[in-house]
């Protein structure tokens, strides 16, 4: 039975993702707190990034979540196919 490469992602690529994910929300955030526009605009604008944010954590939790169901289906199809090969005798005569 192979068993399947398990990948994980090293602290230094957590940390810059975090990293750029903070920098860029800062960013804009200030960007909009500066422009010189009314207040309605600004909020208009602060409001879409929110909603920007947590639509993209969901969509992230949704690609997560598909990748992680189709290994453990892969896992148990290959866990039936090793059952099986475990079991056929080549050589019985029946």
């Amino acid at each position: 039975m192979t068993q399947p490469v398990k990948t994980s992602t090293t602290t230094a690529f957590y940390i810059q993702a975090v990293l750029s994910f903070v920098i860029s929300l800062v960013g804009l955030a200030a960007g909009i707190l500066y422009l010189p526009v009314t207040a309605w605009v600004r909020s208009f604008l602060a409001l879409g990034l929110m909603y920007v944010v947590t639509s993209t954590f969901t969509l992230a939790k949704c690609v997560r979540d598909r990748q992680e169901e189709s290994t453990v289906v892969s896992r148990v199809d290959q866990a039936r196919l090793d059952k099986l090969l475990a079991e056929h005798d080549p050589f019985r005569t029946e």
